[in-house]
């Protein structure tokens, strides 16, 4: 896969979801979150709004190391993306990632002096989807189980940049 293809994969299974957002990776239990992906760029990075003020910033500071991991149960798609992540305090950025919804957790709009940026740039990330959609792939699925022969359902992948 080239990089432009890397990219495409990561923005596809990535972009506009939740992911969970693991930070100080010697921890145990490693800390984890929900966190939605505002935007994966066409560098392969991918950047959300957070809280200057919350643990994850704090931990961030700390250990930038991440892993975000992506569960599309309903498409059978999955990804696991790690990084080094950096607080970004740019309001050109904040207003091309706001939107309506995040003003549930930033009242006081963009201008929020809580409102951050953080930037994940992606070191390494691997992938797991169908080949041929949920609806095929569990036909498959079911033949297998009834001849005993394997299914041929999956696609994985390493994305390096």
């Amino acid at each position: 896969m080239d990089r432009h293809e890397a990219i495409t994969k990561m923005k596809e299974l990535g972009e506009g979801k939740v992911c969970m957002f693991l930070t100080s990776m010697d921890q145990r239990p490693i800390p984890s979150r929900p966190m939605a992906v505002q935007q994966v760029c066409d560098k392969g990075n991918f950047w959300f709004l957070s809280s200057r003020t919350s643990a994850k910033d704090q931990q961030l500071r700390q250990d930038p190391q991440v892993q975000l991991m992506f569960a599309d149960t309903s498409n059978a798609e999955y990804m696991s993306v790690l990084g080094t992540a950096e607080e970004i305090d740019s309001m050109e950025k904040k207003k091309e990632l706001w939107s309506s919804m995040a003003k549930a957790w930033f009242p006081g709009g963009v201008e929020d002096p809580d409102l951050t940026v953080i930037k994940v740039t992606t070191t390494g990330a691997h992938y797991w989807d169908t080949k041929h959609g949920k609806l095929v792939s569990m036909i498959k699925i079911l033949g297998a189980a009834v001849t005993g022969n394997p299914a041929d359902i999956g696609v994985e992948g390493t994305i390096k940049l």
